[in-house]
């Protein structure tokens, strides 16, 4: 059987040079591309894999949580500031342009092997996170229950 290259498996494990450039690279391109619609990302590597995080400030109603939810609105506010929005997973092919990609779906809370929106199966981090972006809050403008309300 002939060997057939699957862009969602094996892959290299990402020397700390490339590791170090690639976070750059992400972070200058999100400043440039996102401001506004995320408070810090995440950028976590392990062997080949790239992990693409957000944390963004939550957006709560007035009057929300109910006085019986078990937690108040200032420690629910907390929680969801510290907790990740998963966005991609990249998967590293020994050069700064040959990554391919997974989106975090969280209808079954997974990665799941897409393409970009080039529809080729490998692309650069930049293009992915322009895939993960979807995940992130459109309008970076005054949240619900902010003072101005």
């Amino acid at each position: 059987m002939p060997w057939v290259f699957n862009p969602h498996s094996g892959g290299v494990k990402i020397p700390e040079v490339v590791r170090d450039r690639t976070r750059r690279r992400i972070l200058a391109y999100a400043e440039q591309q996102y401001a506004g619609r995320y408070a810090s990302l995440d950028i976590r590597f392990r062997g080949a894999l790239c992990y693409i995080d957000a944390y963004v400030e939550p957006d709560i109603p007035n009057g929300w949580p109910p006085d019986d939810w078990g937690e108040t609105r200032d420690e629910m506010i907390d929680r969801l500031r510290r907790t990740p929005l998963h966005l991609v997973r990249l998967r590293y092919f020994g050069a700064d342009d040959r990554w391919s990609l997974a989106f975090y779906t969280y209808s079954n809370e997974q990665y799941t092997p897409c393409v970009f929106h080039s529809g080729e199966f490998i692309g650069t981090p930049e293009e992915a996170l322009d895939v993960g972006s979807s995940h992130l809050p459109l309008d970076p403008g005054p949240r619900q229950g902010d003072a101005d309300d």
